[in-house]
């Protein structure tokens, strides 16, 4: 992601241990001298043993234990430099990004190019130029597919009440509070992952008058990751991620993970996530980012070789394609056209731009970036699914690809014949 030096315009959320900058302060409102250092901040601690953990975790609480000798949790600046000495222990600042901060360079950001598009008190389409390109459809009145297929949105929650969700919602858990897992609870006050949940899975509401996403039988998973804001820790994304995974083999259901947000910054944490639920059967599907049209910007997790890393398509028309949007981020072109994804590739291309869907407010809005498009794979991906239940995971991801080969896309910088840079594979739909 861009480095921004000034006030922060987007929605953001951190997360990487990679370089940390200096965690926020939680507490700005106690300035005292008395107070100086004494602000508690997120920290991720390793020891070298399970004696030196079990003596760690006996001073400190811990937040979620995603290594073997590892946890998080807070403390305050004297106990981080005191924990620092311990020669059994590496210790970590997890950074808090806020509104205020500066330093952005290993944050992670919210994939939507336009937070603040208008919203609409009503459905003025109930099946948007996204999902009528997906279906390859133009006269499409309405959606099908998905039924058993878990779709686990993590993101800023998802207002669970919203007529055209609320029949699809299985889950609904909060991993940014005090309390590490809140069930239950997902409240989305910000937009953005209900927006993300109605192009997956929205449909139509009980009157059939709302708005449909791809797949409308499928589950809802909401699990918010990020606070209203838009920010967020690593561990909780992680832990998120394992929990999907978990409850995906427990409940020997078929999940699909669908992360709109992403960081510069490979973080650890996030990856080694990621890997645990690929490993599970579970496809993870990520937004691609939104830094621009120059050669290896994608963010991470999309950039992992176990995430489907999703441009986003525009409703134009270009060298007689869909274009990639010019804020799409591009892999290189150096690992273009061999059909084999490395790490830093485009995948699969979905509509992104100016993209209509569900809200927070129980209404509708149009916003525009790789995390609409992302949503999009999700979908189709469930539907797919849904249709092959025996499938794997990997027989899904192949599948979805050989449907991508099938529609090139040739406009938008980068784009050319075959797997390139900017589009990947190229635009996977129904039919």
């Amino acid at each position: 992601m861009k480095k921004v030096k000034s006030t922060l315009l987007g929605l953001l959320m951190a997360g990487a241990l990679v370089n940390p900058v200096q965690a926020t302060t939680l507490n700005t409102e106690d300035s005292s001298a008395n107070n100086v250092g004494q602000e508690k901040f997120r920290v991720y601690v390793e020891a070298n043993s399970q004696s030196a953990k079990a003596s760690a975790k006996a001073q400190y609480s811990a937040r979620w234990e995603l290594t073997d000798n590892g946890f998080s949790t807070e403390m305050n600046e004297k106990q981080f430099h005191a924990l620092q000495k311990n020669k059994n222990i590496t210790v970590t600042k997890v950074p808090v990004v806020k509104l205020d901060t500066i330093n952005l360079e290993e944050d992670y950001t919210l994939e939507n190019k336009e937070p603040d598009a208008s919203i609409y008190a009503r459905a003025s389409q109930q099946v948007p130029w996204g999902i009528k390109a997906i279906y390859n459809n133009n006269s499409l009145t309405s959606t099908s597919g998905g039924s058993g297929i878990n779709i686990a949105v993590l993101d800023t929650g998802v207002n669970t009440s919203h007529r055209d969700l609320a029949n699809n919602v299985e889950q609904c858990k909060d991993f940014t509070t005090a309390t590490p897992l809140v069930n239950n609870s997902c409240t989305d006050r910000n937009g953005h992952g209900t927006h993300v949940a109605g192009s997956a899975l929205a449909n139509g509401g009980s009157d059939r008058g709302g708005v449909y996403g791809v797949a409308p039988d499928a589950d809802l998973w909401a699990y918010k990751v990020l606070t209203d804001s838009g920010s967020g820790y690593s561990d909780d994304i992680a832990a998120a991620i394992r929990h999907a995974a978990d409850q995906a083999t427990s409940t020997r259901t078929k999940t699909i993970i669908n992360m709109s947000l992403g960081s510069s910054a490979n973080n650890s944490l996030i990856s080694s996530a990621v890997n645990y639920a690929y490993s599970k059967g579970v496809l993870v599907i990520a937004a691609a980012g939104n830094s621009g049209y120059s050669q290896g910007s994608i963010g991470y997790p999309g950039a992992l070789p176990n995430a489907v890393a999703v441009a986003a398509l525009e409703n134009v028309q270009q060298n007689g394609t869909y274009r990639v949007a010019d804020y799409s981020s591009r892999g290189y072109a150096s690992t273009a056209g061999d059909y084999v994804i490395q790490q830093g590739d485009i995948e699969i291309s979905a509509p992104g731009s100016a993209i209509y869907s569900t809200w927070h407010n129980g209404g509708y809005n149009t916003i525009s970036g790789t995390s609409m498009a992302s949503p999009h794979v999700s979908g189709l991906a469930a539907k797919i699914w849904a249709q092959n239940p025996s499938w794997s995971h990997t027989q899904l991801r192949s599948n979805l690809q050989t449907r991508a080969k099938a529609v090139d896309i040739k406009g938008g910088h980068g784009a050319s014949t075959g797997d390139d840079y900017a589009s990947g594979f190229g635009f996977a739909r129904v039919q």
